[in-house]
């Protein structure tokens, strides 16, 4: 059984009247504006799926059409394989037993953390003092327990944000709905939190729809990824899947850092090609090449897909030092790539180097 599946989801909004020089607003005219079009998307029982798309690909619009606060245009939500909204018809947000994490908190400002966390509780029908121990736990699970009495006003922007995810975790709904939940919490305490909703879910088997534009985030948390662009889901697969083997150009950078080289590329044996960088040729793991490409061809690089030392020339133009390896941007015979290195900078700007490559993807069909 699916947990939630959008059908040909369309949702927007109604842009403001066209003004005509000669009479002003003609309220006949109005411009409507998709910000979700045709989508498709599903997520199972226990399943962690992220939505990753940059600012304005419609990753909120969906999570509040998902919760019941923005009805749609056209196509279907069901939770359960039950229609909740469509076109004609919008079940109410209380109904659909979902725990949504709002991106700017949404606390209740006249109670205090405690009692935010304790309210899903008490109108699920629990006791109050069980609602308040169970709240307790929550927040001592978030390291807020010596803030409990506090109200919103009174807590930081992080602290007022796992305030909001402990009260969705409180809710025990079947699917939780989370918009960049760790947007304003540092790295140790993101993890932490991480692991907690990955807890939690295994406990319940409840599904999460995860919208982040943070690709590092979308690849650690989710079963499975969906890559959105202007409303729509273009590519949908494992993590490993959309990080290895992105659709095209758009969708690597949108995964993480890459380069592009221009390369020779011919196949040796399934899963496996000869490049010719600058005339040297190197064996690459390089999927889906079945053919020789004609010419030089565009070729996607990662920088966990090279390293420094090798028969490759290059020209370091610049090193960062990014605490447990070392990222170089050369100037290569097929163009600027970064690669890695375990450790502090051995080389700096202006040096010549050699590097090599293990692995590529194909930016082109195969021939």
């Amino acid at each position: 059984m699916t947990l939630l599946e959008c059908r040909g989801l369309s949702v927007g909004y109604a842009a403001t009247p066209i003004r005509r020089r000669d009479r002003g607003p003609d309220p006949q005219l109005q411009l409507r504006a998709p910000v979700l079009d045709r989508l498709d998307l599903t997520v199972g029982p226990n399943e962690s799926v992220a939505v990753l798309g940059p600012s304005g690909s419609g990753k909120t619009t969906l999570l509040q059409a998902v919760a019941g606060f923005q009805a749609p245009w056209a196509g279907e939500i069901l939770l359960h394989d039950r229609v909740v909204a469509s076109a004609t018809r919008v079940e109410a947000p209380e109904r659909r037993n979902v725990g949504l994490v709002f991106q700017h908190y949404a606390l209740w400002p006249h109670m205090s953390a405690l009692d935010n966390v304790a309210y899903p509780l008490r109108r699920a029908g629990s006791p109050a003092a069980a609602a308040r121990r169970e709240a307790r736990e929550l927040l001592n699970r978030m390291g807020l327990g010596e803030l409990a009495g506090r109200r919103p006003e009174q807590l930081s922007g992080g602290q007022q944000q796992r305030v909001g995810l402990a009260r969705a975790l409180a809710r025990h709904p079947d699917l939780y709905l989370f918009d960049e939940p760790t947007a304003h919490l540092d790295a140790a305490l993101r993890t932490a939190l991480q692991e907690e909703l990955s807890q939690r879910r295994g406990e319940t088997g409840a599904g999460a729809l995860y919208a982040t534009h943070d690709a590092a985030e979308a690849l650690a948390v989710a079963d499975r990824v969906a890559l959105l662009r202007d409303g729509r889901v273009v590519q949908s697969g494992t993590p490993v899947e959309v990080y290895d083997r992105p659709l095209d150009l758009w969708a690597a950078r949108l995964t993480g850092a890459a380069s592009v080289l221009r390369a020779e590329v011919a196949p040796t044996q399934p899963g496996r090609a000869r490049l010719r960088l600058g005339g040297i040729p190197v064996e690459v793991v390089a999927d889906c090449v079945s053919a020789e490409l004609p010419g030089p061809a565009p070729v996607l690089v990662r920088p966990n897909w090279a390293g420094l030392g090798g028969p490759l020339p290059g020209l370091v133009r610049q090193a960062w030092y990014r605490g447990p390896h070392t990222d170089y941007r050369l100037e290569s015979p097929g163009g600027e790539v970064v690669v890695r290195r375990p450790g502090p900078p051995s080389a700096r700007a202006g040096d010549r180097v050699g590097w090599s490559l293990e692995r590529v993807w194909p930016l082109v069909s195969p021939g």
